[in-house]
């Protein structure tokens, strides 16, 4: 990593930290376009030759914080976007489409809050062309190809783009106070962390706001740390993915998530 790359991503850790937003005047562009590519990673689906990623990002934000950005919040929802897209050209993950970036203002959110909802585009009735790759090389990826029509040189291919899925589990939760928790998980999702907004929420001083997610790939239940602050181990080893199986011991913070079972949880 660049020097100043990991100079900007020290102060971006230091900010995510309680005690700093005592000191935090307003959010900055840059924090909402860390927020989104981070949000990009979460969300994104590996195939054997390439990553897809989504293209629709909905940005949460406290109407006071949003009042802020003043006269230029009518351009930043496109330069938000515009860094969207070269993140994700820069990590050659394959787009949909353009990406599209929306600020709404949320009361539910706190100050200095950012809440980050990504998706991928809908099916678009008519045409929809990837930005990297051919047609059907992303279709490849999508998984499910309509037959496109033969009459001219701008028919495209129109597919839809699955949601992951990953076998059922239970897990254990030991928190450093308070009583064990069994947790089902569905196989759709799961995001563990303080905030609130978190499917899993963890009352340790040691786990970051938005710490990890669990998410479908390929039919495996995977373990992502966010680039959380103090990291992540599973069986004792640092790691920023990795594909669980039963009696995995997750550590965040001062917690411990154990997969008790996985594939058929009665």
């Amino acid at each position: 990593m660049p020097p100043l790359a990991a100079i900007e991503r020290f102060f971006e850790r230091l900010l995510e930290r309680p005690s700093a937003r005592l000191f935090r005047a307003r959010l900055q562009p840059i924090q909402l376009q860390r927020r989104i590519e981070r949000a990009m990673e979460a969300e994104r689906l590996s195939a054997s030759d390439r990553t897809l990623v989504p293209n629709r990002f909905v940005v949460h934000l406290n109407p006071t914080d949003l009042a802020g950005f003043g006269e230029m919040t009518g351009s930043l929802a496109t330069e938000l976007a515009d860094g969207a897209l070269v993140f994700a050209r820069g990590h050659r993950y394959t787009l949909v489409d353009r990406p599209r970036v929306d600020l709404i203002a949320d009361p539910t959110v706190d100050r200095a809050e950012i809440r980050v909802v990504a998706r991928f585009a809908d099916p678009i009735s008519g045409a929809v062309r990837p930005l990297d790759g051919d047609a059907d090389a992303a279709a490849h990826v999508a998984g499910t190809v309509s037959t496109p029509s033969r009459g001219g040189p701008t028919d495209t291919v129109v597919y839809t783009v699955p949601r992951p899925t990953a076998p059922p589990a239970r897990l254990r939760v030991r928190p450093p106070t308070g009583l064990e928790q069994t947790v089902q998980f569905d196989g759709t999702g799961l995001t563990i962390g303080r905030a609130p907004d978190n499917d899993l929420v963890l009352v340790d001083g040691r786990v970051s706001r938005h710490h990890a997610r669990l998410a479908g790939r390929r039919g495996t239940l995977v373990y992502i740390d966010l680039s959380s602050t103090n990291g992540s181990r599973v069986n004792g080893v640092a790691v920023g993915e990795l594909v669980l199986g039963v009696g995995d011991r997750i550590e965040l913070g001062d917690t411990i998530i154990t997969v008790e079972v996985a594939g058929d949880v009665g």
